[in-house]
């Protein structure tokens, strides 16, 4: 059996403990009682989340030991400091467990324990440079879902800790295990560690309708040239119209988020797939690969193939 304990605090976020639901399935579908799950926290008893919902942990004086320590994150590290009896314990914690994860600011809580020392590891987008700031000894990579550093583990903001505890099934149990328990919790899509934290359509985020449906056209088309005159029939209106609607409700020109999606696309299929740079290319609206290296490093600062060679260390 496989003992995992979540180590909790006053404000933990709620989305942490429904992780737990990934080793529920996971040993229903193995078909045996793998996974064993527990909440801690320091001084035990209730411990209620950020949103109020209180939850019933042992004491972590009480704990003999664990396979997986998966520390949960606060609402906010900057203003919430990391509990000491935690620290103190993740440090023991360290030297005899299997392996070690933090969920979103969690990270902070092993940041101070010393466990990303000298490692990569990640967080949620918006503390990511106050974590770098405060301890410049870890590789702090802000732009990843989540990373595994030898027997660390770290994940980005929420449900992100989703596709941690999915990867550490697949780790445990097997790629067949971890296929059936994600259909199972309804998740569509198993995203790597590599993957962006990051999507071009939310940051987007358009009011209308209208320009919600050229959006989602864009994004289902993106071998086509799509021009302003194309999105703009698909919108149902002129030219003219769409250009200073769609730029008034995204804050891009049209040609500007068609390129970010573009990028999206040619991105995820650099992470996830081995195909090759001229289907990426071509696949995702790129005259060719010598086109689509030069907008990627134009925007991401790196050329495809290192963050293919990043994707793949990282899962």
């Amino acid at each position: 059996m496989h003992r995992i304990g979540y180590v909790l605090s006053d404000g933990f976020q709620l989305l942490a403990i429904a992780t737990q639901a990934v080793f529920e399935y996971a040993n229903i579908v193995a078909g045996t009682p793998f996974y064993e799950v527990a909440c801690y926290a320091p001084g035990g008893g209730e411990v209620r989340a950020s949103t109020g919902v209180a939850v019933v942990a042992r004491p972590l004086t009480s704990v003999t030991q664990a396979d997986t320590w998966i520390v949960s994150g606060v609402g906010d590290p900057l203003t919430e400091p990391s509990p000491v009896e935690a620290v103190k314990f993740l440090r023991r914690a360290g030297r005899h467990a299997r392996r070690i994860a933090s969920i979103c600011t969690g990270s902070f809580v092993l940041a101070e324990a010393g466990l990303l020392d000298g490692r990569r590891a990640t967080t949620h987008w918006a503390y990511a440079r106050a974590m770098q700031e405060g301890h410049p000894g870890i590789h702090v990579e802000s732009d990843r879902i989540f990373i595994v550093d030898g027997p660390i583990w770290t994940s980005a903001g929420m449900t992100a800790g989703l596709d941690l505890a999915l990867a550490m099934v697949e780790k445990d149990l097997g790629d067949e295990v971890a296929r059936s328990v994600a259909h199972k919790l309804v998740m569509q899509q198993r995203r790597s560690g590599g993957q962006s934290q990051h999507s071009e359509m939310l940051d987007l985020a358009p009011k209308s309708d209208r320009i919600q449906q050229a959006l989602a056209y864009a994004r289902a088309n993106l071998m086509r040239p799509l021009s302003v005159e194309e999105l703009a029939e698909v919108a149902s209106l002129s030219p003219r119209q769409f250009s200073r609607v769609f730029t008034a409700e995204t804050g891009l020109p049209p040609a500007k988020a068609v390129e970010g999606l573009r990028l999206e696309a040619a991105r995820l299929m650099i992470e996830q797939s081995r195909h090759s740079l001229d289907v990426v290319a071509r696949e995702s609206g790129f005259r060719d690969r010598r086109h689509l290296r030069e907008v990627f490093v134009r925007h991401f600062g790196v050329p495809p193939q290192a963050t293919r060679r990043g994707a793949r260390s990282s899962d």
